[in-house]
């Protein structure tokens, strides 16, 4: 438990002395009780004392204090909560590096087959768009409610020609927030940016307008979207992958990264040429700690699935720091009225 005004934990000072004030009237009564000169005629008069009740209600009010003391600080916990999440987008590696059988039974039908599971795994709540990326990207899957258009998606999948994560980056941004400019024809996505030197107002493949963007706001901080971006191999064209993720933090939204593929990686052979293809992991943590996100490794079609159960419970439950003053408040209300109640029952009086 942390606090938002700590320094107001210096009123539970007030408790040691409330206590020391409650033992001084107890010595007072008893001083003054012992005036009279027929005590035990008092005592048979009184018959059997209150003896531990007397303490009961003054215990219960002193507990009630320590608890409002306590709010004025505004405690803060982390709990486990259902998120927030409302879109996910899925962006897919779609690249010919995906033909490699490292994953059996190669890269990208393990893919295809964990991404139907974590669709399957979503509420009703939960809208999926399909973002393929290789030397571009492409929306091919707007987000939806319906699992059976994602679905359908999926399973359209092609191989394509050369690697743009930072490609498939934007274009995923886009679909979460339509009104987002970038360029897709230069190293930096950024409108304005030197590989941007004409000004002109992009297309839609380069986003639109000329508005200003948003402040930035503080990275992962937006819950009601995320992207998955699912890749196996090194950018090879497009805009750079990390300046794209920083275009992602700065509208907080988290990029969960899960690379695919072993270490020692394949060698792919076609007409007349031949190319290892190898898993950038460096690159992925890196997009992923841009924006708050994690990254994942997945060796196998095994890991592959686990990850997605994985990164289902993230987007599912979260853990979150949240204010529970009015908790303290009402738990010393409660323990307020106990001790008035249990005071008036057995003496008659409020306290």
């Amino acid at each position: 438990m942390a606090f938002l005004w700590p320094e107001m934990l210096w009123l539970l000072g007030l408790v040691p002395l409330s206590m020391a004030a409650y033992w001084w009237l107890l010595r007072r009564r008893r001083r003054q009780a012992l005036r009279y000169s027929g005590l035990s005629l008092v005592r048979e008069a009184l018959g059997r004392g209150p003896g531990w009740r007397r303490h009961v209600p003054p215990a219960l009010m002193l507990l009630a204090l320590i608890g409002l003391l306590v709010a004025v600080a505004r405690p803060t916990a982390r709990v486990i909560l259902p998120s927030q999440q409302r879109m996910v987008i899925l962006a897919m590696d779609v690249s010919g590096s995906m033909r490699a059988t490292d994953v059996e039974p190669n890269r990208m039908v393990a893919a295809q087959a964990a991404a139907r599971e974590f669709v399957a795994l979503q509420d009703s709540g939960t809208r999926i768009g399909v973002v393929t990326f290789a030397g571009t990207a492409l929306l091919t899957q707007p987000p939806t409610h319906s699992k059976e258009d994602v679905l359908a998606a999926i399973d359209r999948f092609n191989f394509q020609r050369a690697t743009a994560v930072g490609s498939g980056i934007l274009v995923s941004l886009q679909a979460i927030f339509p009104d987002i400019e970038f360029d897709l024809r230069g190293s930096n996505p950024r409108p304005g940016s030197e590989d941007n030197r004409l000004g002109r107002s992009l297309d839609q493949r380069g986003g639109v307008g000329g508005k200003a963007p948003p402040p930035p706001v503080e990275p992962g901080s937006y819950a009601s979207a995320a992207i998955i971006l699912l890749t196996d191999g090194q950018t090879t064209t497009g805009p750079d992958p990390l300046e794209a993720a920083r275009m992602a933090a700065e509208r907080g939204v988290k990029i969960y990264t899960v690379g695919v593929g072993t270490e020692q990686g394949e060698i792919l052979v076609g007409d007349g040429w031949s190319m290892r293809v190898r898993l950038d992991e460096e690159a992925l943590r890196g997009i992923a700690n841009l924006t708050g996100g994690e990254y994942f490794y997945a060796g196998s079609a095994p890991d592959l699935k686990k990850v997605y159960q994985g990164l289902h419970s993230k987007l599912a439950l979260e853990t979150r720091e949240i204010e529970i003053t009015a908790l303290f408040a009402a738990a010393a209300a409660v323990l307020m009225l106990l001790a008035a109640g249990l005071s008036v029952f057995w003496f008659h009086r409020v306290l």
